[in-house]
């Protein structure tokens, strides 16, 4: 890349009034027509969510609806890591006489304002940017300028994929601007299979223009460099393995006469002990390898003792992940559409309800949601000093309560699937009849 051309696109970071022309000068992909929509992958459960306005989770009169429902934002649950991981797919944005830049911006913060108390990674898809749809670099430079330390703080990555030379150039012209801590969470994702370390691909509602794109170039390398599958075959099961396996299965694996499997008592009995009146507890990630050296103990039948690790959050992460390593939600597939429309019962009506919606559970699964719920509802009732109220909950735990059916789930599940973990908790007590 030329000094000159460097030059061009350093210049631009000062102009606030005028497009970046020096971008133009650099290809973002081979074609420059604007491609057709991408059709959003939902959930075979979410496509009939028609209630919730077709594809967009905001009604038709909200101020963000022109935003929101080219679907450019997602929230994809939770990482490997127990951190909530939130979606920006450059290839959905529109061409930008058709998309209103600043009104994006406070979208983004506002979607992030839901999360950023919590530690969060953010996952930008940049395949798809193009000379019709991209912003000015005067603008990305707001972005970053708008996203103050509040926001910064609980980042603990940001992964690019697919990057371009263009997306590291602009990187290197803004590295005087990016603090060197910032600096040391950006990664670069070459291709999807890559993901799989951070988050499982399967959960992320990845668009079908950027899973086309992954395919070309890992066909275009030769034969001894392709990497991998982006979801592995599973292995058979352990014997005494806890994580990935069917609560049926876990009433024989150490679970006690409830049906409680062995790690959600080890979790909940050590945080009542000594995280209930921790501020942030289920708000922060743990230590990578000690995540994964625990969820091996279990899988292995070894003996986990949380009191010698004396770590309220990596606790937190375990519960975390083992709902949603459960190859089907604690909630099941079946009461997948009557939670998403949840918000059309009537108030009076919602604790009945509920009862009897999990009248269909099994009966496994009803005690561990009882055990869960109760246990969160002691975790609420110390809000004033740990800050996590039922709302707060419901946030950190809804996707791993519920997702639909293929894994991924959009911002229009994700919203209901929440009210309604805050419902069930505001309502424990009405639910769970002794």
């Amino acid at each position: 890349m030329s000094s000159d051309l460097l030059v061009d696109l350093h210049d631009d970071l000062g102009g606030d009034d005028s497009p970046s022309a020096a971008l133009d000068q650099l290809k973002l992909v081979q074609d420059k027509q604007w491609p057709p929509d991408d059709p959003v992958s939902l959930s075979k459960s979410a496509s009939d969510i028609k209630s919730l306005g077709g594809t967009s989770h905001l009604p038709w009169d909200d101020p963000f609806y022109d935003i929101a429902r080219h679907q450019i934002v997602e929230v994809a649950g939770d990482d490997n890591f127990g951190r909530k991981v939130i979606v920006f797919n450059a290839c959905r944005m529109p061409p930008q006489h058709q998309l209103d830049h600043h009104k994006l911006l406070m979208y983004l913060k506002q979607t992030l304002d839901k999360y950023v108390e919590s530690d969060y990674t953010l996952i930008y898809f940049h395949h798809g940017l193009t000379s019709e749809n991209k912003p000015s670099l005067s603008w990305l430079r707001d972005a970053y300028r708008e996203f103050d330390r509040k926001y910064k703080k609980n980042i603990k990555a940001l992964y690019i994929v697919h990057p371009t030379m263009l997306i590291r150039t602009i990187l290197i012209l803004f590295k005087p601007l990016i603090s060197f801590k910032f600096g040391r969470k950006i990664n670069y994702i070459n291709y999807l299979s890559e993901l799989e370390e951070i988050v499982k691909c399967d959960q992320l509602v990845i668009p079908n223009r950027v899973r086309e794109y992954d395919d070309k170039i890992r066909l275009s390398l030769k034969p001894s460099v392709v990497p991998g599958p982006i979801s592995p075959p599973r292995s058979p099961p352990l014997p005494f393995q806890q994580f990935g396996v069917p609560l049926s299965a876990l009433r024989h694996r150490a679970a006690d006469s409830e049906g409680i499997p062995l790690v959600m008592r080890d979790t909940t009995g050590f945080l009542q002990e000594n995280g209930l009146k921790t501020e942030g507890i289920f708000r922060r990630s743990a230590n990578v390898s000690l995540v994964k050296e625990i969820k091996q103990k279990y899988n292995s039948g070894e003996e986990v003792s949380f009191s010698q690790l004396d770590d309220v959050h990596l606790a937190s992460v375990i519960l975390k992940m083992f709902l949603r390593e459960l190859p089907e939600p604690l909630l099941t597939y079946q009461l997948y559409n009557d939670i998403v429309n949840f918000h059309n019962v009537d108030t009076e009506s919602q604790a009945e309800r509920i009862r009897n919606m999990l009248t269909s559970l099994p009966e496994e699964n009803y005690a561990s949601l009882r055990f869960l719920i109760q246990f969160l509802a002691q975790v609420s009732a110390e809000s004033e000093v740990n800050k996590m109220t039922n709302a707060n909950l419901a946030v950190v735990f809804g996707p791993n309560l519920l997702w639909g059916q293929d894994a991924s789930m959009t911002l229009s599940a994700i919203g209901p699937i929440n009210n309604f973990t805050r419902i069930l908790l505001d309502l424990h007590q009405e639910v769970f009849i002794q």
